[in-house]
Parts: structure tokens; C-alpha cells; sequence
């Protein structure tokens, strides 16, 4: 009984002590003039679903939920965004040559299409992140039309 009890304590004492380890937050200073909304217009409806359903890991600027300031989660949603804008970021949007900016839009499509983005994580804490079947098609058919802008544009192979 008496190992136990020390057990549980050396466990609070850690887990407080992890609550002055925080990772960096995403949040921009001011917005990136290379977001693809800047150089691509999106109605509102799709820049809203930009904002609801992508942005927090695929931005310079995460809405951060209430757990967010508790640890280990602050660091698991550190390393979701942190892969997330590895993989794609619309703040950074225009610094991608157009080949690399069509591919990672066509992944778009696909993702989108597919039911693969948002994660199903993502959507248990963000329920506007469900996106509906028209609401998917939107956001794939401007993600397209966006990719067909840059293959346009830059004379580049489909």
C-alpha cells in the first residue's frame, strides 16, 4: 500500500510538472500574403469551409481548443499540425512551384472526395469539420478548378 501510494504521487507530481513543458503555438502574427485564397478567390461558402474543416492544421494559424492547454494533448496537437502543414499548408500556398501547388490540390481532391480529410479525429472535436456531401463537392470542385487554373497557367502536363 505504501508503494502505491508513493507510485501515485511520483504520477501527479509528473503530470503537473508536464503542464510547464508547452509546445509552440500556430498562430501567425499577421496574416501570409502566400495563402491560396489570396491568389486563388474562393466564394465565401468555400473559405468557410477552408476555415472550419482545413485551417487549423493545414495554416499558419490553429483555432486551439480548451484541451489545448493541458499536457500530453497540447503536444499531440502540436504534432498534428505540425505533419499537417509538413504535408500542406494554404497560408504557404504560393511559395509552392506550380507543379508541387496542382499535385498537392489534386491530393485535395482526392482526400476530400474520399472522405480522408478531415481526419475523423479532427471531426469528434469539431463537429462543423463534418462536411456533407455538397458541401465535399464544393470544396473538390474548387480545389480543381484551382489546379486547372495553375496547369493552365504554367502549361503543364495533367
Amino acid at each position: 500500500m505504501k508503494l502505491l501510494k508513493k507510485i501515485i504521487l511520483g504520477l501527479v507530481v509528473l503530470l503537473v510538472a508536464i503542464q510547464f513543458v508547452r509546445p509552440a503555438r500556430n498562430i501567425a502574427s499577421r496574416p501570409s500574403e502566400n495563402d491560396i485564397t489570396d491568389h486563388y478567390p474562393a466564394p465565401p461558402a468555400v473559405k468557410q469551409l477552408l476555415a472550419v474543416a482545413c485551417y487549423d492544421c493545414h495554416s499558419n494559424t490553429t483555432r486551439y481548443p480548451w484541451y489545448a492547454n493541458i499536457q500530453p494533448a497540447a503536444w499531440l496537437l502540436a504534432s498534428h499540425v505540425n505533419e499537417g502543414k509538413a504535408h500542406l499548408n494554404f497560408s504557404e500556398f504560393f511559395t509552392y512551384s506550380p507543379k508541387r501547388a496542382a499535385s498537392k490540390l489534386d491530393q485535395v481532391v482526392d482526400e476530400v472526395t474520399d472522405h480522408e480529410m478531415p481526419l475523423a479525429s479532427y471531426k469528434l472535436g469539431h463537429p462543423d469539420a463534418r462536411l456533407t456531401p455538397a458541401q465535399e463537392k464544393l470544396l473538390a470542385d474548387w480545389a480543381d478548378s484551382v489546379r486547372q487554373q495553375i496547369i493552365t497557367a504554367n502549361k503543364l502536363e495533367e
